[in-house]
């Protein structure tokens, strides 16, 4: 029987010793291994691909790799497929074309080019055709008797980006030379979002409905800044799903071709064609007026608690930080960013809290970070600054002549705790963690230089109603550590007395959905009139979101969790007429 090994990776951008040894150490046995897109080199490459000494490396790296392979006997029984780039450098050995392909490794012969990459995504995080050029053929594999179709990643997902569609291609050719195909091979780096599992599903069991044969699709795991791979490769014949890998880890596992039996009497259903329109569609509930936005089940908010878990961890290791610090205040947001440090440390990693309250600060406050860290066994400090803020005041007052009130004064406050925070990072080399929800980075809800600092946003993807979602699924899963005196108390920033932050803002309920709608490239004040919000507050959060582009330039990297946020794939100038979103 054919035997198929699924490697669902995890390595760092460019650690080509790593990957080296890897494909040493594990191609063995009798069987064809695979391995996800761009397993030489690691995905998203960026500039990278175009650095000279990257490029240096990379080749003196595949070199190695086909060295090897052709020492080795030809009575090895194995192959493999393994992704990877293919240069062809000029004579100053600038790149004058970057292919992202799969060679094949044969025992004895080394590495062969057997495909190239047809569809190059080019929206939202994605510039592959930047880097990238597309190739022109279908790839038809033989292994051991069994005839594969293989491609890469976006070759699966027909589009009105792109002009062809290498699925109906291959179909196409398949009956056009009667070839009988046993399997459909996507080999992927398909970032993750709250909605793609469902989607890659669904989309693998229409091409393996059409195809009447099993589809498999591998999957990299990994974190790279903001953007994370999640694995959860996977095997579907027909409605059947005949193999699911893990999430978030790295794993191999064996299948054989013959034993992947299925039933292909349904006609393929596209349920939604891969536009613009159906990656980024809102998450709203429309069938309500005013709309709503749609809420997590408790299976995604697992994925995405996991999915942060992981990326706070992939930033941290490959930072070399070995210490958490988080600004506790007695509100949820500080509260779930710690309680999900808290669940995610590793052995040889601890994490801190600290307390710096104001002049405004509640009792309560004190009383509730002091509960939590008891639970959580986190130890805390306290860092007050009244003291400070009232030095700072009276130094302004008697420098200038201007009022020291409102936002001056509030910002000051803000302002204090953030250098308070990063001096305590820089004594214990801890890792400062964002608190800021993705509500506030939408209206600019946010001090720069003050409650917007850290290196790295944990819930900068999370609406402020999810953070309540995630709050509430943490404690009913891990034994409330968020005491439930903090998910129930008023949000406020505590910058003056009595502060709500409904007192600037809509409610969230409001405020959440309408975001979601601007966010996605679709929704303006009329479409937002149209799903029964108030005109008022649609032209209030359109002009807060509009002015609050300054700060978001500013803000730390942020973890990925939906197919559109704020960060690496929204790329939106600061300076520019507002005029055209208002009217």
């Amino acid at each position: 029987m054919s035997t198929l090994i699924l490697h669902q990776t995890h390595h760092t951008l460019s650690d080509f010793d790593g990957i080296s040894n890897y494909l040493l150490e594990n191609l063995k046995g009798d069987g064809l291994h695979l391995f996800p897109e761009l397993f030489l080199t690691g995905y998203p490459l960026q500039d990278l691909c175009l650095q000279r000494a990257f490029i240096d490396s990379y080749q003196d790296h595949f070199k190695k790799i086909d060295q090897w392979l052709k020492s080795l006997p030809t009575t090895n029984k194995w192959r493999a497929l393994v992704p990877g780039l293919h240069y062809e450098l000029e004579e100053n050995l600038l790149p004058q074309k970057i292919e992202n392909v799969v060679f094949e490794a044969v025992p004895g012969l080394g590495l062969r080019k057997i495909y190239t990459k047809r569809l190059l995504p080019n929206y939202d995080i994605f510039d592959e055709q930047k880097y990238f050029t597309p190739g022109s053929g279908n790839c038809f594999y033989d292994f051991q008797g069994s005839l594969l179709a293989v491609h890469i990643c976006e070759d699966m997902w027909a589009s009105s980006f792109h002009q062809m569609d290498p699925c109906e291609l291959m179909f196409g050719e398949m009956n056009e030379k009667n070839l009988s195909v046993k399997m459909l091979i996507n080999l992927s780096a398909s970032p993750f979002d709250d909605r793609k599992k469902k989607k890659r599903f669904e989309r693998a069991k229409s091409i393996s409905l059409k195809f009447k044969c099993p589809f498999l699709y591998l999957n990299r795991v990994g974190g790279e800044d903001e953007i994370l791979f999640d694995g959860s490769s996977f095997i579907v014949s027909g409605d059947n799903v005949a193999l699911a890998m893990k999430s978030f880890e790295k794993e191999i596992q064996s299948v054989q071709i013959e034993k992947l039996a299925g039933r292909y009497e349904h006609e393929p259903i596209f349920l939604e064609e891969n536009t613009w329109e159906g990656l980024f569609s809102p998450r709203l509930d429309q069938t309500k007026r005013p709309a709503e936005l749609e809420t997590w089940t408790e299976e995604e908010c697992a994925d995405i608690l996991k999915a942060l878990q992981f990326g706070l961890q992939e930033y941290a290791v490959k930072s070399g930080f070995k210490k958490f610090l988080v600004a506790l205040s007695g509100g949820l947001d500080s509260a779930l960013v710690l309680a999900i440090v808290k669940l995610s440390l590793r052995p040889g990693q601890d994490v801190e809290a600290v307390y710096m309250p104001s002049i405004h600060s509640a009792i309560l406050s004190t009383q509730l970070c002091e509960e939590m860290c008891a639970r959580l066994k986190i130890p805390l400090r306290h860092l007050p600054i009244k003291f400070l803020h009232s030095t700072v005041k009276n130094t302004f007052t008697q420098t200038f002549p201007d009022k020291f009130d409102g936002l001056v004064d509030e910002n000051v406050q803000s302002r204090l705790r953030g250098t308070l925070l990063y001096t305590r990072s820089n004594q214990t080399g801890a890792m400062v963690i964002n608190t800021s929800n993705k509500s506030e980075l939408a209206v600019g809800y946010s001090t720069q230089y003050g409650d917007s600092v850290g290196a790295l946003s944990l819930l900068g993807d999370l609406y402020k109603t999810e953070v309540y979602l995630l709050a509430r699924y943490i404690n009913t899963k891990f034994h409330e550590p968020i005491p439930l005196g903090i998910i129930k108390r008023g949000p406020s920033a505590e910058l003056r007395q009595n502060q709500l932050d409904q007192d600037s803002l809509p409610p969230y309920s409001r405020l959440d959905p309408m975001l979601e709608g601007i966010l996605s490239y679709r929704y303006g004040k009329h479409e937002l009139l149209g799903l029964g919000f108030d005109e008022e507050e649609i032209m209030k959060t359109l002009n807060l979101y509009l002015k609050s582009e300054y700060k978001r330039a500013q803000f730390c990297p942020i973890l990925k969790i939906k197919a559109k946020s704020f960060g690496f794939g929204y790329r939106i100038p600061i300076s520019k007429n507002l005029n055209y979103h208002l009217s």
